[in-house]
């Protein structure tokens, strides 16, 4: 869908030169396809409408491109040229007043550019991370808040109303072990025999909560039952992780609306109740003893237990009431953001949702492939700091929040991905995200330059008439195509691939154009004005992926 003033007008245009023709008495602008050439020799936009009626009116596509070409009225699209190409396309080249009256509207708009209501408020929720609360958050955690975080700033630009969902894993064994784990080290700190269970956390930040836990309270729970301690360290162990989670995530840049406890499912009776509408709309079965889904008659490829011959629940019962627990909250659509390691996930729980009467198009679930960390050839496992499974933590410490957020979304994240140390922390143009930075600061270096030497914006652009500035206005004017584009892909790294090619055409621009010139003053203006342009755009799309945009390097 187009959404700037110029693909706009073409495509009015183009419909009526279409109805001019006598080809059709209407046709419906949604079908007509306004792109943007990637050899710039091919135009500034063109259009395959042509090719498109061929089948309609069974006429040769060039005839057709021809007749259109004839009809259109140039001057309202301001068109400066137009010609057919190859089998049939449409190549146009714009009057460079209307290609340069974007910078303008972005002046005009500041923060705002980008923005559009394309997405009309359509209500999604987004829930990614979701690790269990028992311990750091590793590298796996990290790529998905980067990319989930990015995802949910984009499509909140393009105009849905996102709710970024973490669902806390607080009901199931993991957090029985975590609160056995944390008694038995909450005894050894008053010099106790304890009984660490065999597949229980061993790491120092459970010795950690043991000793906040003892300082807090004392030997209170030394003295309690069985049962009133397990419940206490439940409790104790999971909001100790969990806030430091929130905390290590908040340094990250990324915030949630929702923090959804597993355990509520069972408190507030979600889970008895989704059962019963799958067995009574007659999708579930009993074998063995153990209560089945009958997930094959939605393209599973094997039906599914529910509840196990011992009476318990798999893992996949709880999160069906789950996410039948967010479309009765409200919302539309769905996406969950997941590891490598649920591609089979993904059949189980469309059928879910289908069987409860949802379309299974109401849920999407994204996978986020690996990342290896690599140094000098080598993939490191381990933190230089800890000895242990590198974490957010050591990630921001060692390389910086920008540079591991903006590696983590530069390539597509459902493709395994190896984060090049070295480069990431080098100051040098190979480094994406410093050569994006750089760009920006070099800006704002020539927007103080200009406040000494006098030099004002203006909304006069005639002079622009160079290449690379056109280039340039250009590629601001896609900002807001991009970003729905990336929206509806869930797909960060189009906007990391945007700035890339902005802060190119930037760099381009800057060596050939001499902005501050005092023997041209209006030239000065109205390139200053660009950089303006330029830096508004570039300081939006890097908060699009959670980056910061410095004034100084």
């Amino acid at each position: 869908m187009a959404t700037n003033k110029i693909e706009n007008a073409l495509k009015e245009a183009f419909k009526q030169a279409i109805i001019k023709c006598g080809f059709v008495e209407d046709y419906d602008l949604s079908k007509i396809v306004i792109e943007i050439p990637k050899d710039k020799a091919h135009g500034d936009y063109s259009t395959n409408i042509a090719m498109q009626l061929t089948k309609l009116l069974r006429k040769n596509p060039r005839e057709i491109a021809s007749a259109i070409i004839e009809a259109v009225d140039k001057e309202s699209a301001n068109i400066e040229s137009i010609e057919i190409a190859g089998p049939g396309f449409i190549n146009m080249f714009m009057k460079k007043d209307v290609m340069t009256a974007i910078i303008k509207e972005v002046l005009d708009q500041k923060d705002d550019y980008g923005k559009t209501n394309y997405g009309q408020g359509t209500k999604y929720n987004v829930e990614f991370v979701s690790a269990n609360p028992t311990g750091d958050l590793h590298l796996g955690h990290a790529k998905g808040a980067a990319v989930g975080d990015s995802i949910c700033r984009i499509m909140d630009a393009a105009g849905y109303d996102v709710t970024r969902e973490y669902y806390i894993n607080d009901a199931g064994n993991q957090i029985y072990n975590l609160a056995l784990s944390l008694n038995a080290r909450y005894r050894e700190a008053f010099g106790l025999e304890s009984n660490m269970p065999s597949d229980g956390y061993h790491g120092q930040d459970i010795k950690d909560i043991a000793l906040k836990i003892k300082e807090k309270y004392g030997d209170q729970y030394l003295h309690t039952s069985e049962e009133e301690t397990i419940a206490f360290f439940r409790k104790e162990g999971t909001e100790f992780e969990l806030q430091k989670i929130k905390d290590i995530l908040n340094e990250f840049r990324v915030s949630f609306d929702v923090w959804f406890s597993e355990t509520t499912l069972y408190t507030e009776n979600k889970v008895v109740p989704t059962i019963e509408k799958l067995k009574a709309a007659g999708y579930t079965y009993e074998s063995e003893g153990a209560l089945w889904f009958k997930s094959t008659e939605f393209g599973d490829d094997k039906d599914r237990v529910l509840i196990k011959s011992d009476g318990s629940y798999t893992y996949l019962t709880p999160d069906i009431a789950y996410h039948l627990n967010k479309l009765d909250r409200g919302y539309e659509y769905l996406v969950d953001l997941l590891g490598a390691d649920h591609h089979g996930y993904i059949n189980r729980m469309k059928a879910a949702i289908q069987a409860l009467g949802y379309n299974s198009d109401q849920l999407t679930i994204d996978i986020i492939q690996m990342v290896r960390m690599v140094e000098n050839g080598e993939v490191v496992k381990m933190s230089k700091r800890t000895g242990n499974a590198v974490t957010i933590k050591d990630l921001i410490e060692d390389i910086g929040v920008d540079a591991t957020r903006y590696f983590f979304v530069a390539k597509a994240a459902n493709t395994p991905y190896d984060f090049d140390i070295a480069l990431a922390k080098s100051k040098s143009n190979e480094n994406p995200v410093y050569y994006a930075q750089y760009a920006h600061a070099r800006m704002c270096s020539i927007l103080r330059q200009a406040k000494e030497n006098n030099v004002q914006v203006t909304d006069h652009y005639e002079l622009l008439v160079n290449d690379k500035e056109i280039e340039l206005v250009k590629h601001i004017n896609e900002f807001r195509d991009q970003i729905i584009d990336s929206a509806k892909s869930r797909s960060p790294h189009k906007i990391a691939n945007y700035i890339q090619k902005l802060a190119q055409l930037f760099h381009s621009f800057y060596n050939d154009c001499y902005v501050i010139d005092q023997e041209n003053m209006e030239l000065s203006s109205q390139r200053l004005s660009l950089v303006q342009a330029t830096k508004i755009t570039m300081k939006n799309a890097l908060e699009l992926i959670g980056v910061s945009a410095p004034e100084k390097m």
